[in-house]
């Protein structure tokens, strides 16, 4: 399957039913450590995203990303909107005007997503964070692809790589955020950011299959 904008605003559609229907269970995981508000800011987010596609109709992959982007900063709360919000407009400014993105050109964007987290939020690996979900995702994601495989069993290597990822927030204690106020009670907990990009990695994932 092509990466074109239809398979990217499918891919946001996805995302926001998936973090939808798991919005109770986000908030549980962010009450536990954090403000209790992650999965009803990432609802209205993403809900927002597809508001801002739908009024834009971008014609680009890029593009679709980019709208999705502006529309998660200008509706979500808290900590999640920059970061999301920069995350997607940095990997659609990645793919740049190309119509239809190869597995190569998606990961090299999904890698240019990581880096504005990265960049945004100060956290590396082990902070207990979104990154310990999507390093590994992005990793995946580029192995498959410079190996010549096709965009679905990247994108399935790549929610693979984010649950793992997720599960391995489990023992950390955080380092950012506002989990890491808990100091050692942040531990025996998953990070929520994580696992809503876990979400979000599997449905591109089964968009593309």
């Amino acid at each position: 399957m092509a990466f074109d904008a239809q398979t990217a605003t499918a891919w946001i559609t996805a995302a926001e039913a998936a973090v939808k229907a798991d919005e109770a269970r986000l908030t549980s995981l962010d009450a536990a450590i954090g403000d209790g508000d992650h999965g009803a800011n990432m609802a209205r987010g993403l809900a927002a995203a597809l508001t801002n596609i739908a009024e834009r109709a971008p014609s680009t992959p890029g593009d679709v990303l980019v709208a999705a982007g502006r529309g998660i900063v200008a509706k979500t709360g808290g900590a999640s909107g920059p970061l999301y919000g920069s995350a997607f407009r940095r990997a659609g400014k990645a793919l740049g005007d190309t119509a239809s993105a190869s597995a190569e050109e998606v990961g090299a964007a999904l890698e240019a997503a990581l880096t504005a987290i990265k960049e945004l939020g100060g956290a590396n690996e082990g902070d207990k964070t979104m990154v310990d979900a999507l390093t590994p995702a992005v990793a995946a994601f580029q192995a498959v692809a410079a190996d010549g495989g096709p965009l679905a069993a990247a994108a399935a290597a790549a929610a693979d790589g984010a649950e793992q990822g997720l599960a391995a927030t489990v023992p950390m204690q955080a380092r950012k955020g506002r989990a890491s106020y808990l100091g050692p009670r942040s531990v025996g907990h998953e990070d929520p950011g994580a696992a809503s990009t876990a979400l979000i990695l599997r449905a591109l994932a089964e968009v593309v299959q």
